[in-house]
């Protein structure tokens, strides 16, 4: 079985997680069929994407599959990680990708929902994202994408406590452009997505680049950028990131030791 499944309708491209069992998580292979799915797309020139779970799902997606993290020693969210080729090819895309949300975005997952251009959510879903729950030193891009979508405050939020940001608070603090009755989320979301289509794909193509360039355009020294890569190892080198990933695996709360 597919762990994605593609369809065109009224010239928007549905991408839509093919994954109960596995709560939708964020697989190896599920992964390289989202990229393919969206290349795909991006080649027939489909000018607007919904990126959605089945209907009624209560989870959207886990995050990325704990069991495919590196245990030690190496960075597990690298440039040329399956993670982050999927969030650049993701913000690439030449039109808007939308996430049609309902149910639990859990981890990794809410980066790749933060990453779409826009969230509509039902008042079922919720947003966390959690590697501090497993001693993971989290990337400055993944970072950056909150930054940009929420600001400093919310962020540090989301991050520090790994709580999850209910429906109506995601709203509020604008991590949903529209919170929508369960009954409406698939009209809602496909007649914004149909009106989007109708305009020029070419023009909507250039204000979403330059949305990415403005939004990416952070300064930073070489120094800074040095020390963050430093900040960075020592956690994935550490006793701390190993037992996260152990305890989780083994279904028992961690010990950490900030070392």
């Amino acid at each position: 079985m597919p762990l994605i499944l593609t369809e065109i309708r009224d010239n928007i491209g549905i991408i839509t997680f093919n994954n109960p069992e596995k709560r939708n998580a964020l697989s190896v292979p599920l992964i390289n069929e989202l990229v393919s799915a969206l290349d795909s797309l991006k080649r027939k020139k489909i000018p607007v994407v919904i990126l959605r779970a089945a209907p009624g799902a209560k989870t959207w997606s886990a995050g990325f599959d704990v069991n495919e993290l590196a245990k030690t020693h190496k960075d597990p969210f690298s440039y040329d990680s399956p993670l982050e080729k999927m969030l650049r090819v993701t913000q690439h895309y030449p039109g808007p990708v939308i996430a049609m949300v309902q149910g639990g975005v859990w981890g990794g997952a809410c980066d790749l929902a933060v990453t779409c251009d826009m969230i509509i959510g039902d008042p079922s879903c919720s947003f966390a994202i959690t590697p501090v729950k497993l001693g993971i030193p989290y990337n400055a891009s993944g970072i950056s994408h909150f930054l940009n979508r929420l600001g400093a405050n919310i962020a540090k939020e989301m991050f520090f406590t790994a709580t999850p940001i209910c429906a109506e608070r995601a709203k509020a603090v604008g991590l949903l452009n529209h919170l929508v009755p369960a009954g409406e989320l698939e009209s809602f979301t496909f007649n914004l997505a149909k009106g989007i289509a109708g305009y020029s794909s070419l023009s909507i193509a250039v204000i979403k680049e330059q949305f990415r360039l403005l939004t990416t355009a952070y300064p930073i020294t070489p120094e800074a950028f040095e020390r963050i890569g430093e900040l960075r190892r020592r956690v994935y080198e550490s006793h701390d990131y190993r037992e996260g990933i152990i305890a989780f695996l083994e279904k028992r709360p961690p010990v950490f030791k900030g070392e």
